[in-house]
Formats: structure tokens, C-alpha cells, sequence
């Protein structure tokens, strides 16, 4: 067994663990990043085998409410980047702060167990076991399919919208997409771009927020209210009024009025589904009832022939490779401070389990940076990391910033950004005096 005990172990080489590397390294953390691939990228690395991202796939969030927050995304990017040039991107912030050197591509990590004295054995899909100080899991949570259970059977092709790449699987078919998020969306209205007829299914009404508002990203524009200190039902009037004006009445559309209010659920942005709606090249439906061979029946009673199924219907929260009772598992997901510190072990970080209601690449950053604060000063034995090891062992904040979510498992890991950003920012200056 390789002693590795002064060093950490990151699973995974995506956006969350380059992060986490880039500021293990600035506070001379030693470390090791496995990944699977050949190359830097996760879920960006377009084709493969767990990259959901499918070929026409661009950010929901605009670049700025995305990038790094000090490693900007080129001024030619646009305001929506393509998955080429996020990937580019994540392996241009991987260059800059050295990381290759730290990398073992072509590896994984088939199982974490910790010892009696605490530190964790790390064994490799090359069947070497190595014995690390700590680690940082960082392998993502939009890669295993989660789908849904309807009675009966179906005779055509099911997709789910992790295996979808190309629209040649729904050229002139008749298409059902199920789900009304981000994806199922995207997927729909390429559909409605390719197939013969496309039907949209969703379990009930949504808000649905188009990609720009005045001419300016549209989550740019929701950042002034933010900023501005607004309570929760202001700035719900506010956009209210600001998608009456845009997308006025969704009714007209064939969709059901939203079942609750505005900012309940993870936004769902789009600019495109109620114009394909409006043009009759996108039918809404309800919920599926049943499948029925070469058709599916739907809830208000219709019956419609479909060719091709593709379950949009989100992803399971999976770590294959440790045990969860190291994870404080509780219920359907690991129970930690902000999503990502545990509460008992001072060793094992989850980076990049959070769903923002905004980009996610600059709030990994600073889950990394306080996290390698942490480190240093508990390696130290600095007042600062007694104080935060009390905080993330008894304290489990509101992180929806006085949102109550739908309960649904979509928001298992949904956090409101900016309440999120201040809290870890407040932390970050109980270790002022820990320098990198």
C-alpha cells in the first residue's frame, strides 16, 4: 500500500475538482486528482461515457454568472457559451494553475474506507490502494439516471436525456419529451427543430423564464434586486411583472398556470419552447398515465401514437465508490454543512453538490477556498478551525434564502446563491490570517 497520509485525494477532474485542486495547491496542500478520462472536463467532455451534455448544449447561465471568480471566460465567448468552449475553458483553468501535474487520467476510483485512525484507503480501478490524509469528492451529480415509473410497457426507443446527443434519433418520429427542466426543454424544442410531431409532458404548471430580458442576460438583470437587498415577495412581484411583460399568460400557450409561486422552483430558462408552442410545432401535455405499446396515455384521458420517449426526468445523487454512512447519508442525500463539509470528519469534503439557482463554477470556487483554509489552519491548530468545526457540526442553515422549494428530490441540493455566497464569504474571514 502507498502511504500517501499528508495528502488529499480528489475524485474527479470536472469543474469542481480543478477547483478544488487549484486552491489545495495555493495553500501547499499536497493532493492527487483521479479521473476517469483522458482529459479534463466531467460532464463538459462531450461523448463521454458520463458527460449528459448533448451536442447543441449551451449554458442556461450567462458567462458572468458562471466563471471562476477570478479566471473570467474570453471577451469573444458569447453571453451563452457552447459545451466546446466551457470544456476549453475548464482545461484553460487547469493549465493556468498547473493542475495537469496532479492529474492520473485514465483512473478510477473504485472504493474509499476509512481506517481506525482516521485517515481513508483509496483503491484504484489499476487495483493499487493508497492511504490518503483526506479526500475531496468532486465526481459530480448529473450523471446517473433517475427514471420515472409509469404501469405499463412501451415499444419504441427510451432515451434519457443523458443518453440523447444528436436530434437523427427523432428526425420525422413522432417524439414525447418528459420533464419540464432545463434539459427536457432544450430537448423539446429541438425536437419540435427535427421530428414529425413533438408532445412536451410535465406534471404541472411552471414558471418559465426566457434567456434575455431588455437586451441583457436574464440572470444578470435578476442580480440588481440581490444586490439591492430586496425581500422575497418584492422581487417576486418585480418578476412578476417583468415575465408578464416578456411571456405574458402561459395559459395562452396550452400550459397550466404555475401550482405555486414564482422562485419555489429551480428556474427553468428558456427562450424558445412557447414560441414552438405557438406555433403548434410543440403540444404541452400532462403527466403519463400509462404506456401502451406504440402509444401513451396521459392523464387527462388522451391517447397519443409516440415513436421515441425521452425521460428528461433528472438524475440520482450516487457515490458509488464509499459506503454512505461516511457521507451522514439521511435519506436520499449526504447531510452536510452548506452540501459540502461534513460535520464529524475533518477529512472528507463534498465540492460541487449543490444545484444553484445560477452558474455553479464561481460558488465551487469558494467552497474550495474555505475548504483549504480549513485545512491549513487545522493543520495549525488555529483557533479558527475549532471555531468552524463547531459551526458545520451544529449548524444547518435555510439555504433556499427564505425560498421554500417545492418538495420535490429536483431540489435535494438547491441552494438560493446569493444567501449562499454571503454566508461562505463570512466564514472565509473567520480565516483572515490563513495565507495561501
Amino acid at each position: 500500500m502507498l502511504n500517501k497520509h499528508e495528502a488529499y485525494c480528489v475524485v474527479g477532474a470536472g469543474s469542481s475538482g480543478i477547483a478544488a485542486g487549484r486552491w489545495l495547491k495555493a495553500y501547499g496542500i499536497p493532493f492527487d486528482i483521479i479521473e476517469r478520462e483522458d482529459e479534463v472536463g466531467g460532464n463538459w467532455y462531450y461523448g463521454k461515457p458520463n458527460s449528459s451534455v448533448y451536442r447543441s448544449t449551451h449554458l442556461i447561465s450567462s458567462k458572468g454568472m458562471t466563471q471562476y471568480l477570478d479566471f473570467p471566460m474570453p471577451d469573444d465567448y458569447p453571453d451563452y457559451p457552447s459545451h466546446e468552449q466551457v470544456c476549453a475553458y475548464l482545461r484553460s483553468y487547469a493549465r493556468t494553475h498547473g493542475l495537469y501535474d496532479n492529474i492520473e487520467f485514465n483512473t478510477s476510483v473504485e472504493t474509499i474506507t476509512r481506517t481506525p485512525d482516521g485517515l481513508w484507503d483509496v483503491t484504484l480501478s489499476n487495483g493499487e490502494t493508497r492511504r490518503y490524509g483526506g479526500v475531496v469528492i468532486a465526481n459530480g451529480h448529473n450523471w446517473d439516471p433517475k427514471f420515472p415509473e409509469y404501469p405499463g410497457t412501451f415499444n419504441g426507443v427510451i432515451l434519457h436525456s443523458a443518453e440523447y446527443k444528436t436530434p437523427d434519433v427523432l428526425r420525422d418520429k413522432r417524439v414525447l419529451v418528459v420533464g419540464a427542466g432545463n434539459s427536457g426543454c432544450d430537448i423539446a424544442v429541438e425536437s419540435a427543430q427535427n421530428a414529425a410531431k413533438t408532445f412536451h409532458s410535465t406534471r404541472r404548471g411552471y414558471w418559465y423564464v426566457p434567456k434575455y430580458a431588455f437586451g441583457k442576460p436574464a440572470d444578470v438583470i435578476n442580480e440588481l434586486p440581490l444586490k439591492l437587498g430586496l425581500p422575497v415577495w418584492m422581487r417576486r412581484i418585480i418578476n412578476g411583472m417583468i415575465l408578464k411583460v416578456l411571456v405574458g399568460d402561459l395559459r395562452q400557450y396550452g400550459l397550466r398556470k404555475p401550482d405555486h409561486k414564482l422562485l419555489e422552483t429551480h428556474p427553468i430558462i428558456n427562450q424558445h419552447l412557447t414560441y414552438y408552442m405557438g406555433h403548434g410545432m410543440i403540444i404541452p401535455k400532462p403527466d403519463v398515465a400509462e404506456l401502451c405499446g406504440d402509444s401513451i396515455k396521459f392523464a387527462d384521458g388522451s391517447i397519443e401514437p409516440i415513436d421515441v420517449l425521452i425521460y428528461a426526468t433528472g438524475f440520482k445523487i450516487s457515490f458509488p465508490f464509499i459506503d454512505k454512512q461516511y457521507l451522514n447519508w439521511n435519506g436520499s442525500r449526504p447531510d452536510l454543512y452548506l452540501n459540502a463539509y461534513h460535520p464529524t470528519y475533518d477529512n472528507l469534503f463534498v465540492i460541487g453538490l449543490i444545484q444553484p439557482d445560477s452558474g455553479q463554477f464561481w460558488i465551487v470556487d469558494l467552497q474550495s477556498l474555505l475548504m483549504a483554509r480549513f485545512i491549513k489552519a487545522a493543520q495549525a491548530n488555529s483557533p479558527a478551525a475549532h471555531e468552524f468545526r463547531r459551526i458545520k457540526a451544529t449548524d444547518r442553515p435555510d439555504l433556499g434564502g427564505g425560498i421554500k422549494y417545492l418538495e420535490s428530490t429536483r431540489h435535494l441540493v438547491e441552494i438560493e446563491h446569493h444567501s449562499y455566497r454571503k454566508r461562505i464569504k463570512k466564514l472565509l474571514r473567520l480565516f483572515d490570517t490563513v495565507t495561501a
